[in-house]
């Protein structure tokens, strides 16, 4: 089903860039609060006497939510740096898959970090409860959700009339 707006090309592909970066904020707040967070663990006397196994993992957390930022940020920049060469299209194409190559890195860091604090608290057997909660979570939510409402799949909207 092809959405049919009166707009030209150039007036989609604005508006289609426009709600990129609209989208990006939403995420890139998650990623500044989540990375923040971890930032400031590394200083608690708590963090000192931890594991190498809890290190590893606040590690592997601390460099998804950088990936995820970088990837989250990427678009934004190189709109600002290519904003009036008639890059649109290239922008919304690769954005799009950066940005979903981020989000894919900022649920794994969250999914981390949650696991990270469910085993310094509860322990081993906690930390794979709540990491496997978080990715059915966010993989449910986020990932096969949208690919289940997609018309293109078959499915029937229940929303708002046309």
């Amino acid at each position: 089903m092809h959405e049919h707006t009166g707009e030209t090309r150039n007036e989609k592909l604005q508006r289609n860039v426009g709600e990129l970066l609209q989208e990006l904020r939403v995420a890139q707040a998650g990623v500044q609060i989540l990375f923040g967070f971890l930032l400031s663990v590394v200083f608690t006397d708590r963090f000192h006497d931890a594991s190498g196994f809890e290190k590893s993992l606040h590690l592997s957390a601390v460099t998804l939510a950088v990936a995820a930022t970088a990837l989250l940020t990427a678009p934004a920049a190189w709109h600002r740096l290519l904003f009036r060469t008639g890059s649109r299209e290239r922008i919304l194409t690769v954005g799009n898959r950066l940005v979903l190559v981020g989000l894919v890195c900022l649920a794994l860091a969250i999914t981390s970090t949650v696991a990270l604090i469910a085993k310094v608290v509860y322990g081993q057997i906690a930390m794979i409860v709540m990491a496997v909660l978080c990715l059915l979570i966010f993989g449910g939510l986020w990932f096969a959700m949208p690919l289940r409402l997609n018309p293109a799949n078959g499915a029937q909207p229940t929303g708002p009339p046309k």
